[in-house]
């Protein structure tokens, strides 16, 4: 095993200003639910960055999506109560979502009501996202943290492996697992996303503006340094380019959350009053991408969607988990997470101490140009 230190540690911190047959487990209900309301969650749209930052747009999600939410059946089969992180008095009131973006290069959506195929095949799929999203009780900020994918971890039964491996192996089950015996955080919600319809959100903001730290070439197109515009294609091949980057896997993360601040940018920007017809269409396609586990009732997120009525994008902090370095495993390229410093930050989750956590690490965000 050989070990790369990073020269900094640029990725710690991002701080953004702104009854039916019953499916295996992981698998979602693919039945249009006509006349049934589903209300999307701000934190679930953060995974996309479509945050809730108007009363028009918590209006729309709340109230006026029919149908759009896709729930997935046994995201948290055959956990172990008895084995499963308890969360702290303190914090009893605070939630937890991982939330997933996978990549099965499939030419269709496989996650959300408009999906053809299950959302979960094994082997077929590849987490390349991971994201945990916390909730304080008094739902005033949102904290969302990156995982790299090629993390080296335990992974329950099967040996230490790249954390995408588990969501590959054993679906939404084995990934929760897997994170929460890594963080000792539970998890309380899980939610997915496929890249095409990740995609489909960009297309429907009529493309993004990302800041590039140097001359690229994005799906056959040369970018140059500085700010350009993408459309969803192009942005789904800046975010999943890997092997030309320096560092690997953690540029890429730096990539996934630059491409996050720029929607939350041009999100952000829209003018619901001007463009209410736009605004409609864009938290439309976010909520018919995604899927959600099946504990997540209407009511719930009905209760979410209220509580998190204040929150504006200058409420939501992006984090990644610290890093040691980068190395290899046999013919793998991975990433070594930083047992301290990433205890220090699970610490902080579980116990809601993200703000002092945030003024500690401030020197560590993420560049405005990244690679």
């Amino acid at each position: 095993m050989s070990v790369s230190e990073p020269d900094t540690y640029p990725l710690d911190l991002l701080i953004s200003e702104t009854p039916a047959e019953t499916p295996p487990p992981g698998r979602a209900r693919h039945r249009k639910r006509r006349g049934r309301r589903r209300i999307a969650v701000g934190v679930l749209l953060g995974m996309l960055a479509i945050l809730t930052a108007t009363a028009i747009g918590l209006y729309l999600m709340a109230r006026a999506l029919p149908g759009n939410i896709d729930r997935i059946d046994g995201a948290f089969a055959g956990l172990d109560e008895q084995q499963r992180p308890s969360k702290p008095a303190t914090a009893a009131d605070s939630l937890t979502f991982l939330l997933v973006g996978t990549d099965s290069r499939a030419p269709q959506q496989t996650t959300g009501e408009d999906a053809e195929d299950p959302v979960f095949k094994p082997g077929a799929q590849r987490s390349d996202v991971m994201m945990l999203a916390r909730l304080p009780a008094d739902r005033d900020r949102a904290t969302v943290i990156s995982i790299p994918r090629d993390s080296w971890v335990p992974i329950p039964g099967r040996g230490t492996m790249k954390l995408n491996a588990a969501y590959s192996l054993g679906g939404p089950p084995l990934l929760v697992q897997t994170v929460e015996q890594l963080t000792d955080i539970r998890i309380d919600h899980f939610a997915i996303v496929d890249f095409a319809g990740f995609q489909s959100i960009i297309d429907t903001l009529g493309g993004v503006d990302i800041t590039m730290g140097k001359a690229t070439t994005v799906d056959d197109k040369r970018f140059a340094a500085g700010v350009n515009h993408l459309n969803g294609t192009q942005a789904l091949a800046y975010v999943r380019e890997r092997h030309s980057l320096p560092r690997g896997d953690l540029d890429r993360v730096q990539r996934q959350q630059n491409l996050l601040r720029a929607i939350m940018t041009s999100a952000r920007n829209m003018n619901p009053a001007q463009n209410p017809v736009k605004l409609y269409h864009l938290l439309d396609a976010g909520t018919r991408a995604i899927s959600v586990d099946d504990q997540l009732t209407d009511d719930k997120m009905r209760g979410l969607a209220t509580g998190l009525a204040g929150l504006g994008g200058g409420g939501v902090s992006f984090l990644t988990a610290p890093v040691r370095g980068t190395g290899r495993e046999g013919t793998q390229s991975v990433v070594y997470l930083h047992e301290e410093r990433c205890a220090t930050l699970w610490t902080a989750i579980r116990t809601d101490q993200l703000a002092e956590y945030t003024a500690n690490n401030r020197k560590d965000q993420l560049p405005s140009a990244p690679k």
